[in-house]
């Protein structure tokens, strides 16, 4: 009696080990938790800047644009801003520059070009605005781009405004530029200019070159 149950005790302790040590050998699969940690792309990560002692979360994306033009235009001059070692943070005036980015929005997608006919030394568009905001928005436009255009060109810029329309003319005494002022009509001439960029830096910056106007 005492044999048998000394041989029970025994095969009963090797099968318990037996069976610890074939779980113990057995690779231990993950939870649907673990398993969709695992399979995550670790592209998030956290970011210390010293200089700002900012800590940000940093993610990788194929898209490199943050939004719509005013926004992206925004974001690039927050990041400019906090990159700039000597920002005056008393200043800075991102609003100014987003109304700013608003009325190009507005003189760029809410008129309509009624007609584009060519005149001596130039052309002529009528400009329609579609809303009291875009109006707006160009009679600031026109308020300072003739004149900024004049400078870097040596184009004349001449707006008048009939009823809820705006003629513009646009001319030069070089024969080459006139074919050019044609071809660009209303749009490209709003365009025309390396003083885009430094105009939205200074308004952010605190430096606004329209607050004349």
């Amino acid at each position: 009696m005492k044999y048998k149950l000394l041989i029970t005790l025994v095969s009963a302790t090797t099968f318990g080990l037996g069976m610890a040590t074939s779980h113990a050998l057995q690779p231990t699969m993950p939870s649907a938790d673990q398993s969709m940690h695992m399979n995550m792309d670790h592209n998030t990560y956290m970011t210390q800047d010293p200089a700002q002692g900012l800590a940000t979360k940093t993610l990788t994306s194929p898209l490199a644009e943050p939004g719509n033009d005013v926004f992206a235009t925004l974001q690039e001059a927050v990041n400019q801003l906090l990159q700039d070692d000597g920002t005056d943070w008393e200043k800075v005036d991102l609003e100014s520059l987003r109304q700013h980015l608003i009325d190009m929005e507005n003189f760029t997608v809410n008129v309509q070009v009624i007609s584009k006919t060519d005149i001596e030394q130039g052309v002529q568009v009528i400009i329609e605005p579609s809303t009291t905001q875009a109006a707006n928005s160009l009679d600031r436009a026109l308020s300072a781009h003739p004149a900024m255009l004049e400078q870097e060109t040596g184009w004349s810029m001449v707006s008048e405004k009939s009823g809820k329309n705006y003629h513009i003319q646009i001319t030069s005494t070089n024969p080459e530029d006139v074919i050019k002022i044609r071809a660009l009509g209303y749009i490209g001439i709003m365009t025309m200019g390396n003083h885009h960029q430094p105009h939205h830096w200074a308004m952010a910056s605190g430096n606004n070159p329209h607050s004349g106007h």
